[in-house]
């Protein structure tokens, strides 16, 4: 007899997963390697530790452990917040008088308000045990450069944050979270950094991206003794940390004997769509199980449904490693839309070489459906969501509503990654009707892959 679903499901401490899960282990088609743009040649561990810290160049690089222990430390922490409860959407499933069953994953229960933290203290943690005096890194939206800020908090590390200049304008109460942890925050492009000044002349008047304030938090990292960069999404390395969202959806699942059809997750770098899927598409890749994964976009940046699979740089500046990925080049910059953490050219390797191999879908949703939607989801469910979040939710409800439609009683799970508590001038432009949806032009996306970087000639 199946145990009755409460709304809420709390796993207890010791159900806290032990271990990250590494996807690309579980790939027979593994992701493409990070080459070097200089001798375009695969990296190698010694090279990329001029810009990581040792240990995370080392995860990654590596393709083959399927499970890797999460430090004492990081475990330690993670209990202040997590096990994260995964909520039955009962109340949304009757709104919208579908025979779907609905359930979220909530990682908006901590002062970052994102999923962001799984990976930021375990970056921290890495550069503390190296000795390093402090890190730099990008932020979009803010979620990463918080989680970052705390993190370093934790650990004594200095913190330095460039921050889209877009989000930055839009979103001051969080770049003053990051600041009351200590970090120092730039809006990104900056003249402090030669990469800052370039793109500067080149797009005068541009609002930024997360290629460009990559390239400046990379700049300083190298350059400053004693820092390293570290990265919010699109590396192997933060899906690995991001695994613990999965991880502990699949045992929740578990526990009540609940199977689910359909995972959906919003999609920038990929960091917690891939961390939401990862134990569930380890079983599709052994032949344990099947499910559909869809990937959720914003039409103003679609990268995995307009992109090219290509090699290109990670960065607008052309200072970091190539990375085979569905981008829209190196050198798109985004409208200004208020999904600030999805406003990235390019997707992760691992997640856009199970996109090639037709293991996932993905969707393109325009901002102010997505607006329409958080705002449904908010008024029935309580929790108000960030805008990248709300991507999910655009397309979970969707495909409940197809549910109805076809009288079929599926599962659907998707990830609330983060709250959207500092997104209030979005949601104002929303309700005063200001919002806009700018949908980039093939000629545009056109003028930007040709610019992809030439391997092998």
């Amino acid at each position: 007899m199946k145990k009755e679903i409460p709304y809420k499901i709390y796993l207890n401490e010791a159900q806290l997963p032990k271990q990250w899960l590494n996807l690309r282990a579980f790939m027979k088609q593994k992701p493409a390697p990070l080459l070097n743009p200089q001798t375009q040649q695969p990296m190698t561990v010694q090279e990329l530790s001029t810009v990581f810290c040792d240990e995370l160049a080392a995860q990654e690089l590596d393709d083959s452990t399927p499970y890797i222990d999460i430090p004492t430390e990081v475990r330690d922490f993670y209990k202040m917040y997590r096990p994260a409860p995964l909520i039955r959407a009962y109340c949304l499933e009757r709104a919208l008088d579908t025979p779907a069953k609905i359930y979220y994953k909530f990682e908006g229960n901590n002062t970052s308000g994102s999923h962001k933290l799984n990976s930021a203290i375990a970056q921290a943690y890495y550069a503390k045990e190296q000795g390093l005096k402090g890190v730099t890194t990008e932020t979009g939206a803010g979620q990463w450069g918080t989680a970052l800020s705390m993190a370093c908090s934790y650990f004594g590390l200095d913190c330095k944050v460039f921050m889209v200049k877009v989000s930055y304008e839009q979103k001051p109460f969080r770049r003053e979270v990051m600041r009351t942890y200590g970090a120092s925050v730039t809006p990104s492009p900056s003249t402090f950094t030669s990469v800052g000044r370039k793109i500067l002349e080149e797009f005068p008047g541009t609002t930024g991206s997360l290629g460009c304030a990559i390239s400046e938090a990379v700049e300083v990292a190298v350059g400053s003794e004693g820092y390293r960069y570290v990265l919010g999404s699109v590396l192997n390395q933060v899906l690995l940390h991001q695994s613990v969202i999965g991880l502990e959806t699949k045992t929740a699942l578990d526990e009540y004997g609940v199977k689910a059809d359909i995972i959906i997750g919003c999609a920038g770098g990929g960091s917690n769509l891939g961390g939401l899927i990862a134990p569930f598409m380890a079983e599709k890749l052994q032949g344990k199980a099947d499910y559909r994964f869809i990937a959720v976009e914003p039409a103003s940046c679609p990268s995995l449904t307009r992109g090219k699979y290509a090699y290109d740089y990670c960065d607008t500046g052309k200072v970091c490693p190539l990375s085979k990925m569905y981008t829209l080049g190196s050198g798109f910059i985004p409208s200004a839309n208020h999904a600030g953490g999805l406003r990235y050219h390019g997707m992760t390797s691992t997640l856009s070489e199970l996109y090639a191999q037709g293991l996932m879908e993905a969707r393109s949703v325009e901002q102010t459906a997505v607006f329409e939607a958080a705002e449904r989801f908010a008024r029935v469910e309580g929790i108000l969501p960030a805008p990248e979040s709300s991507h999910a939710i655009k397309v979970a409800i969707d495909e409940a509503l197809e549910c109805k439609r076809t009288g079929e009683e599926k599962t659907i799970v998707f990830g609330l990654t983060g709250t959207g508590y500092f997104d209030m001038m979005s949601y104002e432009k929303f309700h005063d009707g200001k919002m806009t949806d700018y949908i980039p032009t093939d000629e545009e996306i056109a003028a930007s892959l040709s610019k992809l970087p030439k391997i092998g000639k």
